[in-house]
């Protein structure tokens, strides 16, 4: 007996039979996915063909009883609505994109990394978001220099307030260095470095973000002279030449308390 359209029986290594939901759009073969049962794979496949052949068909409409999975509902409305086929759950807007981690969580990204996106699948695990680049976890902050201990708020923030618009002009870095901290006074900044030793350490207060930057790698490089053992992650400035630093380094002070530190 023929299959049913859009279906390919299939058999696993053990065995097991299965079918495969396949349908072809405009020159264009898409899998739907893979099905115990012949007649859900023909669902999925006739769902397919009426999502990508009727424009009142939207994201917001999926139901978690759909036989398609959401990632494919939004994958083939975007190939529908703007002719460019994404593996990805992305729909396009102008000038940025949605990439749809679920029905209710979407997030807002730039055009400039459609390419990034389109081959790399975001997770959300413990409430980060990751991507999966050449086997190691990497969270998506990263693309925007935020290193994984920043807090939001404190380290960075959402310009407009919208946690889920990672587009470039709506991040803005607060605190660029590890133990570094950027507060106000008298309406002027003041950048405080920090050391974790058995506690925090305050290092000294400076007034740009360079100076408390280089004096944590300055007060990490005097512990370990003194036998400290653990790894100090080190600052790496990159908007001044190696004189400037070295100058920099000889002259930014770092707090008595330190200096006296004995194990």
């Amino acid at each position: 007996m023929p299959s049913l359209p859009g279906v390919l029986k299939a058999t696993k290594k053990s065995g097991e039979v299965y079918y495969r939901a396949s349908i072809t759009f405009k020159n264009k073969h898409i899998s739907l996915g893979s099905y115990p049962f012949e007649d859900s794979a023909n669902e999925a496949y006739l769902t397919a063909g009426n999502i990508l052949g009727d424009l009142r068909y939207h994201i917001e409409q999926y139901e978690e009883d759909q036989i398609l999975s959401f990632d494919k509902w939004v994958v083939l409305i975007n190939y529908r609505d703007n002719g460019i086929y994404f593996r990805n759950p992305i729909y396009l807007k102008k000038n940025y994109f949605i990439y749809y981690i679920n029905k209710k969580i979407l997030l807002k990204f730039d055009i400039d990394d459609l390419f990034y996106y389109a081959h790399h699948k975001i997770m959300k695990r413990g409430g980060h978001l990751f991507v999966s680049d050449y086997g190691m976890q990497v969270t998506i902050l990263s693309r925007y220099g935020i290193k994984n201990y920043a807090v939001s708020g404190r380290d960075y923030r959402f310009a407009n307030g919208d946690n889920t618009d990672y587009r470039y002009g709506n991040i803005e870095i607060i605190n660029r260095y590890h133990g570094v901290t950027k507060s106000f006074r008298k309406g002027l900044p003041v950048y405080t470095s920090k050391i974790h030793i058995n506690g925090d350490y305050i290092i000294g207060r400076y007034s740009t973000d360079t100076e408390a930057a280089i004096a944590y790698n300055k007060a990490a490089r005097l512990l370990k002279d003194k036998g400290i053992l653990k790894e100090f992650p080190e600052n790496y400035i990159t908007d001044i030449d190696e004189i400037e630093y070295a100058r920099i380094y000889h002259a930014v002070r770092i707090s008595k308390k330190l200096r006296n530190f004995e194990l």
